[in-house]
């Protein structure tokens, strides 16, 4: 393993932060976030920071939060179990068609995303929306339904939710999919996404239930987002529940729309390949039952990846920016973690202030992506350089494989 490549940051009258920075400077309100977040009595040991950490709502995007006792449910976010997979293929660069347009379209066509996703045929929930789902969703969907049916008889306030209907969509934001070459000239698709809309409302839901809980237990926080969950209590056993299932519910989604992608490719490339040469799939929002340091804890990673010794991770660029698989080095001190990808240095609101979309086109010269002005809050000068980030984490990654984007979807 490298030397130890974190700065500490003392809190006063909590535990201190460990943050892997260096070069990658960030917002003195994430900061202050992090200050809160390491005066909580149920740390152990120490915050961990990645260098794509930035402000989030009640907990610090790019954070590894270790508690004992207790859990933080705005630690996790609202966007649960998001993460990426990433597949090799046994095709090349050369066996792709010159002109990609066609792959994206195709790749469009077979996996919804974007705002106009609805609850069934045609955006409404009609009768027989549920017999219209295809195929691949409904039997994806058979292993999630207990559990769904366990959570909404507790919690029916779950029910409405877009569950099954949402399964196998991409939606919008930072979600993705790529077809990338590596350092080799392999095609490669990754695709972002998570548990979707059903996921959101089980996050926002127990946030606020651990608020009313600190209210009615006269219990103070620096940040009333930092609302927590004792362990033993009634909503923090049905917290761990709910999240496992969002955490899966997330992990099937991603594979769903990856056998949709590969499909497409097929329908476009008319050679035999194989997929799943290499394949990878990992959360980066989620919470984790780990031992550290001596002790049994729960490990929340906000916008950060696991990165035991070993264990293949993804940390994807922005668009037109390089991606990496990587391989964990199991640094003890950042709680076995990594980030999560390069991390925004302005909001979307400052980007398409700031950015032209001359910019936008130059930045994405090559990529086969959209080239309008709605994606310039995920044009990569939106985000922070992923090659100063990576260098940042020497000591907790090592490249396995370097990606280049020739095909992006936006949600």
């Amino acid at each position: 393993m490298c030397d130890s490549n974190y700065e500490v940051m003392n809190t006063p009258n909590g535990v201190p932060i460990k943050s892997w920075t260096k070069g990658v400077p960030f917002e003195a309100e994430a900061r202050k976030q992090l200050h809160n977040i390491a005066t909580l009595p149920f740390i152990h040991k120490w915050v961990s920071v990645m260098p794509d950490v930035h402000l989030g709502k009640g907990a610090t995007i790019g954070s590894v939060v270790p508690t004992i006792g207790a859990v933080i449910p705005a630690a996790v976010g609202v966007d649960i179990g998001c993460g990426i997979m990433a597949v090799k293929t046994s095709l090349t660069a050369e066996q792709l068609p010159d002109n990609l347009s066609g792959i994206r379209a195709a790749i469009e066509r077979a996996v919804p995303h974007g705002r106009s996703i609805g609850r069934g045929r045609g955006g409404k929930r009609d009768k027989g929306a549920w017999h219209d789902l295809p195929d691949d969703v409904m039997s994806a969907w058979a292993p999630l339904a207990d559990g769904f049916g366990r959570l909404t008889e507790q919690h029916r306030v779950l029910k409405n939710t877009n569950n099954v209907y949402h399964l196998g969509t991409l939606g919008t934001g930072n979600h993705f999919i790529e077809v990338c070459l590596d350092e080799a000239g392999s095609v490669w698709v990754m695709l972002h996404s998570g548990s979707r809309g059903v996921g959101n409302r089980i996050g926002t839901y127990f946030i606020e239930l651990a608020k009313e809980d600190m209210e009615r237990w006269m219990i103070q926080l620096p940040d009333r987002d930092l609302a927590y969950l004792p362990e033993g209590s009634k909503h923090f056993d049905q917290y761990i529940e709910a999240v496992g299932w969002a955490q899966e519910y997330a992990r099937i989604n991603r594979e769903v729309m990856m056998a949709r992608v590969i499909k497409a490719l097929h329908s476009e490339i008319p050679l035999e390949f194989t997929t799943h040469v290499e394949a990878v799939n990992c959360h980066h929002n989620y919470v984790s039952r780990e031992h550290h340091y001596g002790k049994d804890v729960l490990v929340t990673r906000k916008g950060a990846v696991r990165a035991r010794k070993g264990e293949l991770g993804i940390i994807p660029g922005s668009m037109g920016a390089r991606s990496f698989i990587v391989r964990g080095l199991g640094n003890d001190e950042s709680f076995h973690s990594c980030s999560h990808g390069a991390g925004r240095v302005m909001s979307r609101t400052q980007a398409k202030k700031l950015i032209t979309l001359d910019e936008h086109l130059a930045a994405t010269a090559g990529v086969e992506c959209r080239k309008d002005k709605n994606v310039i809050d995920e044009t990569p000068a939106a985000y922070k350089p992923i090659d100063k980030v990576m260098a940042a984490q020497q000591d907790l990654v090592e490249i396995v494989h370097t990606l280049r984007q020739v095909v992006c979807v936006k949600g």
